[in-house]
């Protein structure tokens, strides 16, 4: 019989927990993954971060983060501003526009939070993020099979 694999359960709780925050966030035009964005581009709005910073700390690919960054340039939420002491490094940068759609996204976001917490426990909640948050962060999990 074969072993339970991690990835797969990893990805079939994520995918619910997705739909859960998504139509928690359905009235403000935003799916989790835009939310997480502006959240991140809020938290460091005074050192606005670069595509590649910005990836990094969303655990994506720059490929990844484009294609979801597209649909917020285009409805004038983030905004890309060259370096003003490197030309060729570019900051993604919320916009006010993004700034208040970040704020009215946030009481719906609460609410999926809540109902999140609810179901699963709040103890269970917060132990489940930083076991989660402790795997995003460790090094040594990525590049396998890539000559890493």
């Amino acid at each position: 019989m074969d072993q339970p694999c991690n990835a797969t359960a990893l990805r079939k709780a994520s995918r619910r927990v997705t739909q859960l925050y998504d139509d928690a966030l359905h009235g403000c035009g935003l799916r989790s993954t835009q939310y997480a964005i502006l959240s991140e581009l809020q938290r460091r709005s005074a050192e606005p971060p670069t595509m590649g910073e910005l990836a990094e700390a969303l655990v994506l690919d720059r490929s990844a983060l484009g294609h979801t960054l597209r649909p917020l340039e285009r409805d004038g939420l983030v905004a890309f501003r060259a370096s003003p002491t490197d030309k060729r490094r570019t900051h993604v940068v919320l916009t006010p526009a993004g700034r208040a759609r970040h704020r009215s996204a946030r009481r719906l976001w609460e609410r999926g939070q809540a109902h999140f917490e609810q179901v699963v426990g709040a103890l269970e909640a917060r132990a489940l993020r930083e076991t989660l948050l402790a795997i995003a962060a460790d090094d040594r999990l990525a590049g396998i099979g890539r000559g890493a």
